[in-house]
């Protein structure tokens, strides 16, 4: 297999035969063999009907996946990275604001630059208001950790290596663009158009982009928790800064006029605030690296998948890749479960072949001799 293209679904019924039918176009001219993994990531809306209805056009070229709940994209995205068997894996959105007509571009700048990852970026980007605002600051947290100046998407094509090298990972708290950053720094970029959404509205709200940006700040630093170990310097600096200042007025001037009483114990609760703000700030970043930890330890899924829609395997032949797709988790409940092989007839481990607990037949000469010897034994007593 030449290439996967692994697409998240969520309420996307509107967008899917339009995406499908153009990705299925490009894909047939860029003579690789491929497939396309879609993941239902727990729709509500007719999004896996919709999905079924083109895998059973395509049963040889789609393959489905179907969540039971909506664990979010970078999970859902992790989990058909699992089931993508392409020596190169593609991914994208499935929105229609990445154009199908350019995947050919990011697979000829990976041949051409022999590239782990390549990107597609934006000059500009066609998300809302609030969005960019709020990714703006998350890209910038981005390249100052793993050190890049290539902003992620969720356009890309990967090699087959990479994409093993982060397939261990399987807490709940997914952020796909720093496994990737942590495992290589061949990266390169190709920009590309990115699209208006002309179907359906965005389901990252507000509240997910922070969660998400949470993700990315906990889960792949602690440079946070560095930011506020130095504002607790600054702070303490600006505070014997003062106290000294202060102190030095009263030792010059004497007793403080009220005025001057006044405004100090203005200063005073307002360093108060400050002092109390940051320290619940800080409570809130521990507790969150904290509550991370705990999640991860008591076994939070990072997805759990209700059923798969692949074709069907020869008979007599498994379905290709699925002992590789497998958890430890689940391969090892398996193997608890599955009988012991039968031990071979009239045979007993450390015993001889011979049916155990079945005493030998004694013959005839047998029986003479034992009696020959216990009449020898009795005429010896009369003796």
């Amino acid at each position: 297999m030449d290439l996967s293209v692994v697409i998240p679904a969520y309420r996307s019924q509107l967008s899917l035969p339009e995406l499908l039918e153009r990705l299925l176009r490009v894909l047939d001219t860029t003579g690789l063999s491929y497939e396309i993994v879609l993941v239902d990531d727990g729709s509500p809306d007719a999004t896996w009907e919709v999905l079924c209805a083109h895998q059973r056009r395509f049963p040889d070229r789609i393959r489905l996946v179907q969540l039971m709940r909506n664990f979010g994209q970078h999970n859902a995205l992790m989990c058909g990275l699992r089931e993508a068997r392409g020596r190169l894996v593609a991914t994208m959105d499935d929105d229609l604001q990445h154009r199908p007509e350019d995947l050919p571009r990011l697979l000829a700048r990976q041949a051409e630059g022999d590239y782990d990852l390549v990107y597609g970026g934006y000059r500009i980007r066609r998300h809302n208001f609030v969005r960019n605002m709020v990714t703006i600051p998350v890209l910038l947290f981005y390249q100052h950790v793993f050190r890049s100046r290539i902003a992620p998407t969720s356009f890309r094509v990967m090699r087959r290596e990479l994409v093993e090298s982060i397939l261990h990972y399987r807490h709940a708290f997914t952020v796909v663009d720093g496994l990737l950053a942590w495992n290589t720094n061949r990266i390169g970029r190709v920009y590309i158009e990115h699209c208006r959404r002309s179907k359906g509205r965005s389901t990252y709200s507000l509240s997910k982009l922070v969660l998400l940006a949470f993700d990315l700040f906990t889960n792949f630093s602690i440079a946070p928790l560095r930011w506020l170990a130095w504002i607790g310097v600054l702070l303490l600096a600006l505070g014997l800064g003062a106290g000294l200042w202060f102190g030095g007025q009263w030792a010059v001037d004497g007793a403080a006029p009220a005025e001057s009483v006044r405004l100090s114990v203005a200063n005073l609760w307002a360093a108060v605030g400050v002092l109390l703000g940051v320290q619940l700030l800080a409570f809130g970043l521990l507790g969150e690296y904290v509550g991370r930890v705990l999640l991860n330890v008591n076994g939070k899924p990072q997805y759990v998948v209700r059923q798969r829609v692949d074709e069907t395997p020869e008979a007599g032949k498994p379905t290709a890749g699925r002992a590789a797709r497998e958890s430890p988790v689940q391969t090892g409940r398996a193997a608890a479960a599955a009988p012991a092989p039968a031990e071979p007839a009239g045979e007993v481990r450390g015993e001889t072949s011979e049916t155990p607990g079945t005493p030998e037949t004694p013959d005839a000469a047998d029986m003479a001799n034992v009696a020959a010897a216990r009449r020898t034994t009795e005429a010896g007593q009369q003796l």
